[in-house]
């Protein structure tokens, strides 16, 4: 890391930096909400009932996965999301599409208000930043929910 001396002040140079060990060839590919459905349930294995958390996966233009991401880790009965970190991450590994995801520790799968108003505000900003929301689900014991499958997104 660089650091420069101007005007009597100190700056340190920001370093962005994003490694990918999976080989292009090997991405696994999402076409569906079953196979995002299927990464992110690997992803939470045997805690998906403790508490909430929100992840997302990071795809490339042909949806094949960069990489995923946990945002927050929250309690029992919710958990905190902040855009600017969804979308640093997205920025970071040059995502050109994202997948949301969060679980419900109580198995029920019906979105929240809170659920949908952050679907919109993720969404508008993806819009903005050209980086395309495909999907939300949420994911309980052994079932997820689908935004995009039931047209609310």
């Amino acid at each position: 890391m660089k650091t420069m001396n101007l005007f009597n002040s100190t700056v340190d140079e920001v370093s962005i930096v994003y490694h990918n060990t999976v080989r292009p060839s090997e991405r696994q590919k999402i076409n569906s909400s079953t196979s995002a459905h299927d990464i992110f349930r690997s992803i939470w294995n045997d805690q998906i009932d403790l508490y909430e958390s929100f992840y997302i996966l990071l795809l490339n233009r042909a949806n094949k996965v960069l990489g995923y991401r946990c945002i927050s880790q929250g309690g029992v009965s919710g958990t905190v999301v902040d855009p600017k970190a969804i979308f640093q991450a997205a920025l970071l590994a040059n995502a050109s599409n994202i997948i949301l995801a969060h679980n419900h520790p109580s198995g029920q799968l019906i979105p929240s208000e809170a659920d949908e108003r952050i679907t919109k505000k993720i969404k508008s900003a993806g819009d903005l930043l050209e980086i395309t929301v495909l999907d939300h689900l949420i994911l309980g014991e052994d079932r997820f929910f689908s935004f995009a499958d039931e047209g609310r997104l």
